[in-house]
């Protein structure tokens, strides 16, 4: 990395050039993401007659159930797609045994979408082709690396995701619109 003098004499990192690298490598990164690799891997290997769509309900799924129950419209909020396209999908998933639908029990009047131990089964598969997937990639690399890279990419990860929180409030929610016009719906359910 080169060095700088700044206006005391003292030398620098320039760090411009890492911080761009970083840029676009992240680029670089979502094209990857928006290929929906480990998904479509994920759907191969089990053979399931899935689209990747009922991959992000499944994980959505799981993710908000974790801390409240799950409704058809907090699904499609969270997916940032239309109720009605969000029941298909949960109608789908229902028919394959991956989810099950319940009356709710906070509002019996209300129904939710629960995982079944199959769709756990499917989850627990997903995230195995994932591990194998990041141990294929890091598999050359030191021990020690592989768990540094682990701190500051959570820890670069939380704080974009502390700035996407900024910027939404200063926004009201533009990113989630400027997302949806690039087809790139955010959810962290995505691989």
């Amino acid at each position: 990395m080169n060095d700088r003098t700044d206006q005391t004499g003292s030398q620098e990192p320039a760090i411009d050039e890492t911080i761009t690298l970083i840029g676009r490598s992240m680029g670089r990164m979502r094209l990857m993401i928006g290929r929906r690799f480990i998904g479509k891997l994920a759907i191969s290997r089990v053979g399931a007659s899935m689209e990747l769509s009922h991959l992000d309900v499944i994980a959505m799924v799981r993710r908000l159930g974790d801390g409240q129950e799950v409704t058809i419209g907090a699904i499609a909020e969270q997916l940032r797609v239309d109720p009605s396209r969000s029941s298909r999908i949960v109608a789908d998933l229902v028919r394959q045994g991956l989810l099950r639908r319940e009356a709710s029990q906070e509002d019996a009047r209300r129904t939710i979408v629960v995982i079944t131990p199959l769709g756990q089964e499917f989850l627990d598969k997903l995230d195995e082709v994932k591990r194998e997937t990041i141990r294929e990639i890091v598999s050359g690399w030191p021990k020690d690396d592989v768990e540094r890279f682990a701190e500051l990419y959570d820890r670069f990860i939380n704080g974009f995701d502390h700035r996407l929180q900024q910027f939404e409030a200063e926004t009201g929610d533009q990113a989630a619109d400027d997302d949806m016009a690039y087809g790139t719906a955010r959810s962290a359910s995505r691989e």
